[in-house]
C-alpha cells in the first residue's frame, strides 16, 4: 500500500513539475523553471512536514503520499545537479556557480521560513 501512496503522489507530483517547467520560459540561459520549481517545493516539504509532526490525526500513509511522493518527485537533486553541470559544460561559469549558490542557500532559507510558517500557525490555533 505504501508503495502505491508513493506512486501516485509521484505521478502528480512528475507531472506537475513537466507542466510547470513547460510554462516557465528561459531566454537567457538561466533554468529559471527548475530553479522555482525546487524552491517552491523547498518550502512546500518545509512547512509539509512541520506541519504533519504537529498533527496526532494525520496518517504516515499521507505523509508518504504528499511528502515522498508528490514533493519528492516535484522537486529533483537529480535535475538541479545536471542543469548546474549543463551550464559548466557550456562555459557559464558565473551563472553556474551563481545557480548553486542560490538554489542551496535560497532551498534552506525557504524550507526555515516554511518551517516556520507552519509553527506559527500551530501556536496562533493554540491561543483560539
Amino acid at each position: 500500500m505504501n508503495l502505491l501512496l508513493v506512486m501516485i503522489g509521484g505521478f502528480f507530483g512528475a507531472i506537475s513539475r513537466f507542466a510547470l517547467g513547460e510554462w516557465i520560459h528561459t531566454n537567457n540561459g538561466f533554468p529559471l523553471g527548475t530553479f522555482l520549481i525546487n524552491l517552491i517545493g523547498c518550502f512546500i516539504l518545509g512547512w509539509f512536514l512541520t506541519f504533519v509532526s504537529q498533527k496526532e490525526k494525520i496518517s504516515p500513509e499521507f505523509t508518504l503520499l504528499i511528502g515522498t511522493g508528490f514533493i519528492g518527485s516535484f522537486t529533483t537533486f537529480s535535475t538541479f545537479s545536471v542543469v548546474a553541470l549543463n551550464l559548466f559544460q557550456k562555459g557559464l561559469l558565473l551563472m553556474g556557480i551563481l545557480y548553486v549558490l542560490a538554489t542551496t542557500v535560497l532551498g534552506l532559507v525557504l524550507a526555515y521560513l516554511g518551517r516556520k510558517l507552519a509553527l506559527s500557525k500551530e501556536r496562533a490555533g493554540d491561543a483560539i
